[in-house]
């Protein structure tokens, strides 16, 4: 299935109408006042903002017609709870409840599968940042982390994306010395220290 092209119950996305600002402001005013058909309206024209969050999750080995349709919630979810008087665009709003719905999903079926180049490229990534603090007594930007490490923005912010998932807990940990071992309940091991957790350049 191509992710430009996805068929929901029956209907095509890639000839889906993209609204208007106007036609938006008019749709989320008849919502407010519950008319059901201008809801139904409003999500069908952002449904390819669905189809672009779900582009970013196409190495996690899901099923795209399934994340779609789990982003199809996060979607409704935004619409519901939108304020509208607030100065900030629906589309602005609305992604991150996207993704934050797909990433539950994936989170709750323990489906996610980070490569090992991605999963190297995040622990340099942190091992640059902790080393870069220790000696500079700041957080690097991520340009700074690029340059040490040799590895494109790009890449690095997409890997740390990455292991943001939960990871299993018989998955190999790094510890102090580069071996390796697995995380218990407490998520260490004898000598192994889990250095999976947030990173954050911005």
């Amino acid at each position: 299935m191509a992710l430009n092209k996805v068929e929901i119950c029956g209907v095509d996305t890639s000839k889906l109408p993209l609204l208007k600002e106007e036609e938006k402001n008019a749709l989320f005013a008849k919502i407010k006042a519950g008319d059901e058909g201008a809801k139904e309206q409003y999500i069908k024209g952002n449904l390819r903002l669905v189809l672009s969050v779900i582009k970013r999750f196409t190495n996690s080995n899901e099923n795209p017609d399934d994340l779609f349709q789990i982003g199809c919630i996060g979607l409704i979810k935004a619409i519901n709870n939108f304020n509208t008087e607030l100065d900030v665009k629906f589309s602005t709003y609305a992604v991150p409840m996207i993704i934050g719905e797909i990433r539950r999903y994936m989170r709750d079926n323990n489906s996610i599968r980070v490569s090992r180049s991605l999963r190297d490229t995040a622990y340099k990534a942190i091992y640059a940042k902790e080393g870069y603090m220790k000696r500079n007594l700041r957080e690097p930007t991520l340009q700074e982390i690029s340059e040490e490490i040799g590895i494109a923005k790009e890449d690095i912010v997409f890997a740390m994306d990455a292991i943001q998932a939960p990871m299993s807990l018989n998955e190999p940990v790094y510890n102090d010395g580069g071996g390796t071992g697995t995380s218990g309940s407490d998520g260490t091991s004898g000598r192994a220290r889990k250095i999976y957790y947030p990173i954050t350049f911005f």
